[in-house]
């Protein structure tokens, strides 16, 4: 393992790199998705996810009242407008009335936050196919967690249009 991992440390090519590449495919097989691409944290992830999804200016997007600041400021990155939900009190996972009451036309996505390796429930994944909004999926704190959805165990990772995760210790 030190050798890998110096060896990769030494070659310059950390992300890119033929490790950066072999990481990114096997994390994308143990989540049960076809593709992962590592970014520089967390934050970055987000942002990208909201620029690929095309979301920006004038656009809303819903987001958890108690999470990691960078939930609402990737969305302000991107020009768009962090709207604030509540959570609810026994995961800590966005209270999907909440959501519901807070949608309107400018409304484009939400950000889902899997709070304290607990995922959101999967009434919040049918409210988003309900009303056509990216459910950007914050796995920053669950890696390795999972829920039942359709009669089927899904990881983390695999249960919003796009997920993000993190590495930070």
């Amino acid at each position: 393992m030190r050798k890998a991992a110096v060896s990769t440390l030494d070659s310059g090519r950390w992300v890119k790199g033929p490790q950066g590449r072999a990481f990114a495919q096997e994390f994308a097989e143990y989540c049960g998705v076809e593709f992962a691409s590592p970014c520089n944290s967390g934050s970055g992830a987000l942002i990208a996810a909201l620029r690929l999804l095309g979301i920006g200016a004038g656009d809303e997007v819903i987001v958890p009242s108690f999470t990691f600041i960078a939930t609402a400021t990737s969305v302000s990155m991107t020009g768009a407008i962090p709207v604030f939900a509540e959570v609810e009190p026994d995961y800590w996972c966005l209270d999907v009335e909440d959501v519901k009451n807070r949608i309107t036309p400018k409304t484009k996505g939400v950000i889902g936050v899997h709070l304290f390796g607990q995922c959101y429930g999967t009434d919040l994944i049918d409210l988003c196919r309900e009303h056509d909004l990216a459910l950007i999926e914050d796995a920053a704190q669950a890696h390795g967690a999972s829920i039942i959805h359709n009669g089927a165990t899904t990881m983390a990772g695999a249960l919003g249009t796009i997920s993000c995760f993190s590495f930070f210790p």
